[in-house]
């Protein structure tokens, strides 16, 4: 076969009529312009028309220099199926350390993926195989990933690991990680493996969406725990939804996240903890100006990390647990994490706590923060059923009901015959909104919000159409909603807390009713030892100033208003 620098796959025998497999041509023609470009060091391309291409059975084994470029979202789409081979991962392309020796010294280099589509709802594996991507590539040198749109795949949409002076830009990944309960590898929109090249991995992640997939929307994972977590990834403009955990950093160093958006993530907005292959939580990480927002757990969930990490001019607000969460999951490192920085982030009408410490803090600095107006559940005990209450598919209306707007907010709706109690669970299944069901045929779900009449519930799983896992209550369901939590505070420091900076900072609740009880709380299983609390406005809560349960040892209170 000739090999010319730009190749027309309809020259080379892709049909792209949505029919016949097209995986045999385009396997013989990047092998032949692999093979060309070894010989003579000049990259290739392949131009792909619109159509609907079919990639049956077995992967596209990828080569170095060979580029694809397709007709744009829409026009040019690959579309993913196994119907002849039920144990075996089709992505488009992969090439894997595992299966194809991939390393530093043996990778691909100098490739172009760009405008086209991956469907992959035609992949059912019997088990779930966490290779069933959509792109799976590892070991990747100048590589460039721009405007694919990647949906409905078995597991990670985007799956690239070790990406050295790669850009990935303008990527849209729904829907993916369809076969993945929450709690396997993989199954996230983008997931990216880090470490492979060394302490300096350079990696763009700019302009990016990534909206309910069934684990992470975009996440970085250290891949061996004997390697140096890299530096120089930067995640940036980027936009997650409805996933699990909106954007993720289980093994960076530095990561920097500028301007993105987490909202309407299940568990957290943004989290950084041991839940990584390797349980290597990230570390020297710097968020500024994101938006998290809304997210049916937390906001901002960190733990496992030495430190330091440092968060600056976000907004987080109305999550359904916690604004700012911190804390150490089993398994992981659980020393006292050391100049964690929270300055000037507005931090408002969130569920519980504006922040909340679980986990050791060392010298942390918590400065010219604006803390108000959390601890939005404070709706009592509530429950009903009978004439007036009915459901739908994210909804549970009672025309009898005359709620606190936003007090049950994060709660657990228990609905059933039984109407059982709904007592306190972890914070995954929590956040999660996943099903209770019993011989009762009681579903437990989770509020994301209400009004006086109606309560909006989160979707059973990302990309789930509904809440409810064995069809919709029929009218007049019997539910029960708990009572809620207090103390609920500005900030809580239940774990030990060693010479702090807290300074200018106004944690104070302006709402109407108030909700936020305490500007500052010290848990009686707290320790606050030394540091310097000065310059901040803790007036105007619901209840008193502060609440100290245990008594700060040491340090300096001054000119604290309230």
């Amino acid at each position: 076969m000739t090999a010319p620098l730009t190749a027309d796959a309809h020259d080379y025998g892709l049909a792209g009529d949505g029919v016949a497999d097209d995986r045999p041509a385009l396997q013989k023609l990047v092998d032949a312009l692999g093979d060309a470009t070894a010989a003579d060091g000049r990259p290739r391309t392949v131009r792909v028309p619109a159509g609907r291409y079919v990639i049956r059975d077995r992967p596209v084994l990828w080569r170095s220099g060979v580029s694809l470029i397709g007709a744009g979202r829409g026009a040019t789409c690959f579309a993913l199926a196994n119907p002849g081979a039920p144990t075996q991962p089709v992505p488009l392309a992969w090439f894997t350390t595992a299966q194809h020796g991939a390393g530093r010294d043996n990778h691909i280099a100098d490739v172009t993926f760009a405008h086209f589509e991956i469907d992959g709802s035609g992949v059912e594996t019997e088990e779930y195989e966490v290779l069933a991507k959509g792109l799976g590539l590892q070991y990747v040198l100048r590589g460039r990933f721009t405007d694919l749109y990647i949906h409905d795949t078995a597991a990670t949409g985007f799956g690239c690991d070790f990406l050295q002076g790669t850009v990935v830009e303008g990527v849209l990944a729904e829907r993916c990680g369809r076969q993945d309960p929450g709690e396997k590898m993989g199954g996230a929109g983008i997931g990216i493996g880090v470490g492979g090249w060394g302490p300096v991995e350079r990696l763009a992640v700019t302009d990016c969406t990534a909206t309910g997939n069934g684990t992470n929307g975009i996440f970085l994972e250290l891949q061996q725990d004997d390697w140096v977590p890299p530096r120089g990834i930067r995640v940036t403009a980027c936009h997650t939804e409805g996933n699990r955990y909106g954007i993720s950093d289980w093994g960076a160093d530095g990561l920097l996240v500028t301007g993105c958006t987490m909202l309407g993530n299940h568990v957290a907005g943004f989290d950084v903890s041991a839940q990584g292959t390797t349980s290597v939580g990230g570390r020297g990480g710097i968020v500024t100006g994101c938006v998290i927002d809304g997210n049916v757990g937390d906001g901002i969930a960190l733990g496992n990390t030495p430190g330091p990490y440092a968060f600056r001019g976000n907004r987080v607000s109305d999550n359904g647990r916690y604004g700012y969460w911190q804390h150490n999951l089993a398994g992981g490192d659980q020393e006292p994490a050391t100049d964690i920085v929270l300055e000037s982030n507005d931090i408002h009408d969130n569920s519980l706590d504006g922040i909340r410490v679980d986990a050791p803090l060392h010298e942390p600095a918590i400065f010219g923060n604006r803390i108000r107006n959390n601890g939005r559940r404070a709706a009592p005990e509530a429950r009903g059923g009978g004439e007036g209450v009915r459901c739908g598919p994210l909804s549970l209306t009672d025309e009898n009901a005359d709620w606190l707007p936003g007090g049950h907010r994060g709660k657990r709706l228990t609905v059933g015959a039984r109407n059982a109690g709904a007592g306190p669970r972890d914070a995954d299944a929590e956040a999660g909104a996943h099903v209770t069901v019993g011989a009762g045929a009681e579903v437990t779900v989770v509020v994301t919000d209400n009004t006086a009449t109606e309560l909006t519930l989160a979707p059973e799983r990302p990309g789930a159409e509904t809440a409810w896992p064995g069809g919709t209550p029929g009218p007049g369901a019997a539910y029960r909603l708990p009572d809620s939590p207090t103390p609920r505070t500005g900030l809580t420091a239940a774990a030990a807390v060693t010479h702090p900076y807290v300074h200018g900072n106004r944690v104070r609740d302006d709402g109407h009713p108030r909700t936020q009880t305490h500007a500052l709380w010290i848990a009686h299983e707290a320790t606050w030892t030394g540091g310097r609390v000065s310059g901040n406005d803790f007036s105007g809560n619901a209840s008193a100033a502060t609440r100290f349960d245990s008594a700060p040892s040491g340090g300096r209170w001054r000119d604290n208003d309230g």
